[in-house]
This record gives structure tokens, sequence and C-alpha cells, in this order.
């Protein structure tokens, strides 16, 4: 057995062990995988977006872990939702969350750790217009419409 394998099988996950996770842990919700994700996210918000303030919190109700931090300082804090993307999503969750009263982020957890986030509003919101040099060239197509028999 080679030096390296041995280390590898004395030494814990260090996800295991990483103060955030053990956080988590703590908050006794029954679905590991969703506290897992909800350390991906951390992971990513912390270390990689460079949010601020980023804790956990439980929410007894729907037995998950929410995240919540600031985008950059002095920005409203946010509430992040990690969801597994093999876990089942309702508006009845939605409308929980977004009724703690801070903007919501929606986060899609694959099995191979891949993010993808999704801003949740409380009813509908304006998209902001396009930015950049674009400009309508006054071409249209058009359509033949068929002669209704």
């Amino acid at each position: 057995m080679s030096e390296a394998s041995h280390r590898a099988e004395e030494a814990p996950n260090w996800i295991l062990v990483h103060p955030a996770y053990q956080q988590m842990k703590s908050l006794e919700v029954e679905d590991s995988a969703q506290v897992h994700a909800a350390f991906l996210v951390y992971m990513d918000l912390s270390e990689v977006r460079q949010w601020k303030e980023v804790s956990c919190v439980k929410s007894p109700e729907l037995q998950v872990v929410l995240l919540e931090g600031k985008e950059k300082e002095g920005a409203p804090i946010q509430t992040i939702f990690p969801l597994p993307t093999h876990r089942p999503l309702s508006h009845q969750s939605i409308r929980h969350v977004l009724d703690r009263g801070f903007p919501m982020l929606l986060c899609a957890v694959a099995s191979d750790s891949t993010l993808v986030y999704q801003r949740m509003t409380d009813g509908l919101v304006t998209p902001d217009p396009p930015t950049g040099p674009f400009q309508d060239m006054g071409r249209r197509q058009h359509r033949k419409r068929r002669k209704q028999q």
C-alpha cells in the first residue's frame, strides 16, 4: 500500500469536518442530500462569489437548510434555497421562503455539483431592457396567411 493511499484512508472527508457543514448538521434537517446541497451552495457563495455574512438557518416547516447572505457589502440580505434536483418543489415552499421578507434565490444543485441560481420574486417583474449596441434593422418577417375556407 502506498503512503498516499494510506493517508487517504486515515484522513476524514474534509466536508464532514468543515465548521459550516457541522453547523448545518446541528440544525437536524433529516434530508442529508439537502444539507450537502446547502453546503455546496455555501462554499460557492462564500469562497467563489465572495458573498458577505453567509449563514445558515433552518426552516422547520420545510425541513430544509436555508442560507442568508449579502451579495456585497451594504447590499440587502437575500435568502438562498438550495435544492437538490431530485427533490420536488412546490408553490407552497416557494411562498414560505418568500414570506420571510428577503429577496430569494433558488439554487438547483445537480448530482455532479453543478449549481444553477434563479431569482424568485413575489409576483411578476418586468425584465430589464437589453443592453448593448442593438439596432432595429427594420426587417420584419412576413408570413402569408392562409385563406380560411
